[in-house]
């Protein structure tokens, strides 16, 4: 029998430095590095990229004037920017490039996704995020989008804190500074916000085939209950978190998002009884959140009930936050591949 133990049953308590600490690349990309990214030769732009960061990653340790006041007056005048951007659809290798700067760069330094940011400022409080970060020399914020127009003012602020002390910022989406926002809410009543975070960035283009077009993967066949406890029972790799869906889905509203990656500590795969399509908007965005973290640690999942193609409903995949749910439901489901494999 499998080591079991059930997430429902975890509240993570996390302190300041232990959340500060979680701010590193995910395993997937542990070790990679400028040396180890492949351009595709059909794409200068890849080959400008690995460039332009390397030039980027030698500066991040300069000391220099403080950042927001060259952007915006208040000192010596320069085109020189806070930060770089790298802008491209999915799976061009910007998280690869992002981690390999972070990697590249001496000093302190954060890696984490946007989503981690704004869940950071939840826990601590905005001042207390902008007096922790302040003394980094670089943060790196992977698949920067703006879901709310509080999220838009929120990072606003924090990038303009951030690069007024002289931290140096990177960031990686599909979705240019300047069109941050469009489709999820009035972006245009918030053009003054979303500017002064295109101003604060260098944008380096990556090209490439964009995986969206190729539809989503092909989910595992969907088990019954009793087929998902032969391979529960048959599972020998470790310790295995099983919990029903529905108790998990409603766990996750009492457990702050910023400390889902202590909620998965020590945990080698899952299994959840009845999984069932989410209906609500606020609780499917937080399931992402967990999605994302469970892929950060490559953690397989077995499931019964309902297909990771279905979790979402059709408006969901439709609507303003369409690319978050796409890219839950296709690492979700890659993780249902190797549930299926895990006990063969």
């Amino acid at each position: 029998m499998p080591a079991t133990e059930h997430l429902t049953a975890r509240t993570p308590k996390v302190s300041v430095d232990e959340l500060l600490g979680g701010f590193y690349p995910s395993p997937r990309f542990g070790e990679v590095s400028f040396d180890t990214y492949r351009p595709d030769p059909q794409q200068p732009s890849q080959s400008a990229a690995v460039t332009k960061l390397r030039e980027f990653a030698s500066s991040v340790d300069e000391p220099e004037p403080s950042g927001f006041r060259r952007l915006f007056g208040g000192g010596r005048k320069t085109t020189t920017r806070a930060g770089i951007y790298l802008d491209g659809g999915f799976g061009v290798g910007k998280t690869h490039l992002l981690a390999s700067l972070w990697h590249a760069s001496l000093g302190r330094k954060a890696f984490g996704t946007f989503v981690e940011y704004t869940n950071l400022v939840g826990a601590l409080s905005f001042r207390k995020t902008v007096d922790a970060l302040s003394g980094y020399s670089l943060v790196c914020i992977d698949e920067f989008e703006l879901d709310d127009p509080g999220d838009t003012v929120l990072m606003s602020r924090l990038m303009r804190e951030l690069a007024d002390a002289g931290v140096k910022l990177a960031a990686t989406s599909n979705t240019l500074p300047g069109s941050l926002g469009d489709g999820r809410f009035a972006a245009e009543d918030f053009q003054r916000e979303i500017q002064v975070l295109a101003d604060q960035f260098e944008v380096a283009r990556i090209d490439g085939e964009d995986y969206r077009h190729r539809g989503l993967p092909q989910a595992p066949a969907a088990l019954d209950d009793a087929a998902l406890r032969e391979r529960i029972d048959a599972y020998s790799g470790g310790v295995l978190a099983e919990d029903d869906f529905g108790d998990l889905v409603r766990h996750l509203a009492d457990v702050h998002p910023s400390r889902y990656r202590q909620l998965l500590d020590g945990i080698d795969a899952v299994a959840w009884h009845d999984v069932e399509t989410i209906t609500e908007q606020s609780v499917a965005l937080r399931f992402v959140v967990l999605a994302d973290r469970l892929y950060d640690r490559d953690v397989p999942i077995m499931a019964s009930g309902t297909t990771f193609d279905h979790l979402f409903t059709e408006e969901m995949m439709g609507g303003g936050y369409m690319k978050k749910y796409y890219r839950a439901v296709s690492r979700l489901t890659a993780l249902a591949r190797q549930g299926s494999d895990v006990v063969h």
